[in-house]
């Protein structure tokens, strides 16, 4: 198998009206709230990932790039910062944030516009591109809520996902 490796360099950076395209995923999973219950209710948990740049909890979020569909970019930032894969499920909702990082000619004030998903983990990989600069962690939503950095990745965890993954469980009960 060959290794992986990140991608870098803005040569093939997605831009739209000052905006500079983003795509990410809130990687989730269900576990069992009573060992040893094959009833009991699933416990759904989060994975977030350090910041390379300081306290505070991420999903893993990039740059989504020409030559790639804001899926694929978005489970290749899976695979990058996080170091998992999965099933990609439904656009949980476009989120705008101000970067300090990544302002540049075609975005001077540092405008993004992040496209996220909600990503079934089906594979933690034993080593990824950033496993170096990148701690991950499950955690429960209440947990992640709080531990979310950004703003707009904490609404996208409450009013994205929550909402979405409310909604799927009552199609499945109902």
């Amino acid at each position: 198998m060959s290794e992986l490796v990140a991608r870098t360099g803005r040569h093939q950076q997605r831009y739209d009206q000052g905006f500079r395209l983003v795509a990410g995923c809130i990687p989730f999973r269900y576990r069992n709230a009573e060992r040893g219950n094959d009833d009991s209710e699933k416990i759904v948990e989060v994975l977030m990932i350090s910041s390379a740049s300081g306290p505070g909890l991420l999903f893993p979020k990039g740059g989504w790039e020409n030559d790639e569909t804001v899926q694929q970019a978005a489970e290749r930032e899976a695979v990058e910062e996080a170091g998992v894969r999965g099933q990609l499920m439904d656009l949980l909702g476009d989120y705008h944030f101000r970067s300090k990082t990544h302002q540049d000619e075609y975005s001077p004030e540092g405008l993004c516009k992040a496209a996220m998903f909600a990503l079934l983990v089906t594979e933690e990989l034993k080593s990824w591109p950033e496993q170096s600069t990148r701690m991950r962690s499950w955690l429960s939503i209440p947990v992640a809520v709080e531990s979310c950095r950004h703003p707009w990745m904490r609404e996208a965890l409450e009013d994205g996902f929550c909402k979405w993954h409310a909604d799927k469980m009552k199609n499945v009960k109902g």
